[in-house]
């Protein structure tokens, strides 16, 4: 008789405190399938998950080198406990202290079959020969057990990969590091997961979205009850905030002045829709301490007050007298720290910190000159629109809070910066021949006869563009807004049409337009 998935699944949840985990407990028996999945998984040691469904649960091994296609390779699989089925799709992180405590991604899942009549039977046996058919792995594989277990020890096997079409010499799974799932790498996952799992929950309804929650109600109403300064707490930290009356940015067409509390308010508002832009990334930061009427200056080194549960970056190829740590932000609450610190302005890199010499994003940024109109802004936007359509290129664009526009790009991150580079300087200046009238490409805006540049130059390692719904240093706190391509023709549009007052009812009514954009990792086409 076959042993019940409850059963089968007692060790797991021995080993587990719910109460702390993210982690599906199992019990509800889905049908018997014959799903696969791997799992990258950043515990003590990293090593890969290797899970086949099997009687109502996912059996389980876990392989330190990770699978491979290569039929030479031997990799050590280690038996360990089964799995509920609801782990199959998991991605997220279990909390630090717990068993397997770590990041875990989806780095392979498909459909596997056994050559055996009885799959269960033959890991009893010690040898299972079974096809893969994964977005990874393919193929014919085989587990063949090389010792049992004991004294608390686990069953060691070893997994290998057969010589048939799907064979390749070399193959390594640690040069595939991506979740299968979403695209992203263990350290982006663990900067800022996507998903929960709560295992009292039918299977169904297991997986629980996270993202970047905002301020609650309470939080603001804290804030604003504030005097000049205090302890203020927002999103499980605690912050000393200053000066909270200060006039930041002086009013705009009889509007009200914008102070520094004002700007925290306005920050922990939008963060969930700003921080997907930003988690993950070095941040540079352009401060003004006494507002925008007077000068600002650009930092990036994290200052050594700054609190220490904010996320940082190391550069460790940093040159003496350069930035060498720099804040992630990944939280409302680092907002709101960067906000207090007088950080107005935020640019972050295009490229992840997880792998700084491939960008995420190619950029072009429509700089006008003087004597150029608003409306051939617009029109040498629309160009863009054209371009990246022929190429066959999903892209946005986004008014700059001043005077310009951007359009920004997804990519997949394989190209170097010097690759983007050149690919956006071929666009642009094959645009720039469409209105040659309208466009110069000297550097200094002295020489450009009053005419808008094209600047492709930013798509290089630290060089940046103002994020989306950062503020821009201006009276009223205008704010540099994403945009659908049909915006292009609104007659009211204004490159700084909306400031922190109007974003948030905006977000409200439209929602974010490069939402679109999220996940999507395109290739540059030749040109």
């Amino acid at each position: 008789m076959a042993e019940h998935p409850a059963r089968k699944l007692r060790r797991y949840q021995q080993m587990r405190d719910f109460g702390r985990t993210a982690e599906p407990a199992g019990g509800a028996a889905g049908p018997d399938g014959h799903r696969f999945v791997v799992q990258r998984h950043r515990a003590r040691r990293l090593h890969y998950d290797f899970r086949l469904e099997l009687g109502g649960v996912l059996v389980s091994w876990a392989v330190p080198k990770g699978p491979t296609l290569d039929p030479k390779a031997r990799r050590l699989a280690v038996h360990v406990e089964d799995h509920p089925i609801e782990y199959a799709d998991f991605e997220g992180v279990i909390p630090r202290g717990e068993y397997g405590g770590g990041d875990v991604i989806v780095w392979d899942r498909g459909v596997w079959q056994p050559v055996e009549d009885d799959a269960a039977k033959a890991i009893e046996a010690g040898t299972l020969h079974f096809d893969l058919d994964g977005e990874k792995l393919a193929g014919r594989f085989v587990l063949v057990r090389t010792r049992r277990g004991d004294g608390g020890e686990k069953d060691q096997w070893f997994l290998l990969h057969k010589q048939d079409e799907h064979a390749t010499a070399g193959w390594d799974a640690e040069d595939h590091p991506r979740s299968v799932k979403s695209g992203r790498t263990n350290d982006e996952v663990a900067a800022a997961p996507d998903a929960l799992w709560h295992g009292d929950r039918p299977a169904a309804a297991a997986e629980e979205p996270v993202g970047f929650p905002a301020a609650t109600d309470d939080e603001l109403a804290a804030l604003d009850a504030l005097g000049v300064k205090g302890k203020w707490s927002v999103a499980g930290r605690e912050l000393a905030l200053t000066n909270l009356d200060k006039v930041l940015f002086p009013a705009r067409d009889g509007g009200k002045p914008v102070t520094k509390r004002d700007l925290i308010r306005y920050y922990v508002t939008v963060g969930p829709v700003m921080l997907p832009y930003l988690a993950g990334r070095p941040l540079n930061t352009h401060r003004f301490p006494q507002g925008v009427t007077e000068p600002g200056f650009w930092q990036k080194e994290v200052p050594r007050h700054a609190p220490e549960w904010l996320t940082t970056w190391r550069n460790e190829r940093a040159d003496a007298g350069e930035s060498q740590r720099y804040v992630v932000a990944d939280s409302v609450a680092t907002l709101a720290w960067l906000a207090n610190y007088g950080a107005l302005e935020l640019h972050a890199w295009t490229s992840r910190a997880a792998d700084v010499d491939h960008p995420t994003w190619v950029l072009f940024d429509i700089d006008p000159g003087p004597e150029t109109t608003f409306a051939e802004v617009l029109e040498l936007a629309r160009l863009h629109r054209t371009a990246l359509e022929h190429l066959g290129l999903t892209g946005r664009p986004k008014v700059t809070g001043q005077r310009g526009i951007q359009v920004w790009v997804p990519i997949a991150p394989h190209c170097t910066y010097e690759q983007t580079r050149e690919w956006a300087e071929t666009v642009s200046k094959t645009i720039g021949r469409v209105l040659p009238d309208l466009v110069s490409w000297a550097w200094s805006k002295d020489k450009r006869g009053g005419r808008a540049r094209l600047d492709y130059t930013q798509n290089v390692l630290n060089k940046t563009l103002v994020a989306p719904y950062s503020v821009r240093p201006r009276p009223g706190a205008p704010v540099s807004v994403p945009l659908e391509w049909d915006e292009l023709d609104d007659p009211e549009l204004t490159p700084d049409r909306w400031t922190i007052r109007e974003v948030p009812s905006r977000l409200a009514e439209r929602g974010d337009p490069f939402a679109a954009l999220a996940g999507v990792e395109q290739k540059l086409p030749g040109l």
